[in-house]
């Protein structure tokens, strides 16, 4: 168990993903490593037939960890980006129902805990957004297909280029979320759904996922194989750290 999370057995064979690496979940290596480990498991265990991932913080996650990522050497660039792409690949993979109850923003590399999972569930206050256009940084080769492959392409360019969230309402209309419920009945809606989903028989439903995104998730592996996690140079530009610095001070 990390203590960046708590997974608990529900009943059901629902298993409930809680992220709580205060304040945000800010995302660094050692925490998309963690989670990708979790991801396995959970994958692995026959007892585990649905998955609900939600935050006992007030967001689901801010995306990366500036302040951290400002220090980040090549290596640590190189790190980032792996972990990006394993992480979240291992979570849009997992042969399991995934729902995500949504209690907070989603922002950045956290609007990926989004999109990777199958069924999401918010409230109306909520906020979803990809902000690495804001603070000087492309997507990483992984996260990039995974949101090709679930927005449109106008929900693409201006999510990608734009940087500035939209809300809840606006999420549900292009299909990024799928229900709005109240504050209050998001991880219960999430938890009747996850039992739903439980009842399917988990082979054939494995199957259907693998059908639906394994051509996505084929292409990030073989791209991983081939120099996707170590880009050239690596990930920053002459102007990421001080569009991080601004965005932080803003």
């Amino acid at each position: 168990m990390s203590d960046w999370f708590t997974t608990t057995d529900m009943g059901g064979g629902v298993a409930r993903l809680m992220l709580h690496r205060a304040p945000v979940n800010a995302l660094n290596p050692a925490f998309l490593d963690a989670l990708g480990a979790e991801y396995d498991r959970l994958g692995a265990d026959s007892s585990v037939r649905a998955v609900v991932l939600g935050s006992d913080l007030k967001v689901l996650s801010g995306g990366l960890d500036l302040k951290e990522a400002q220090g980040f050497d090549l290596q640590g660039q190189w790190d980032i980006v792996r972990a990006l792409n394993e992480s979240f690949t291992k979570l849009y993979a997992l042969p399991k129902p995934t729902i995500a109850a949504i209690n907070g923003a989603a922002i950045a590399g956290g609007f990926f805990f989004v999109i990777g999972c199958d069924y999401r569930v918010t409230h109306e206050r909520v906020s979803f957004g990809l902000a690495e256009v804001r603070v000087g940084a492309t997507l990483p080769f992984g996260p990039l297909e995974l949101a090709r492959a679930e927005l449109s392409a106008a929900d693409m360019r201006r999510l990608l280029l734009n940087g500035q969230p939209i809300r809840a309402e606006a999420a549900l209309a292009s299909g990024i979320v799928d229900e709005i419920v109240a504050a209050d009945a998001v991880m219960d809606r999430a938890l009747d759904l996850a039992a739903q989903y439980a009842a399917l028989p988990p082979k054939t439903y494995a199957a259907s996922k693998a059908d639906l995104r394994g051509t996505t998730v084929q292409r990030i592996e073989t791209a991983m194989q081939n120099g996707a996690n170590t880009p050239k140079g690596g990930w920053f530009s002459d102007e990421t750290k001080t569009a991080m610095a601004a965005m932080l001070a803003g």
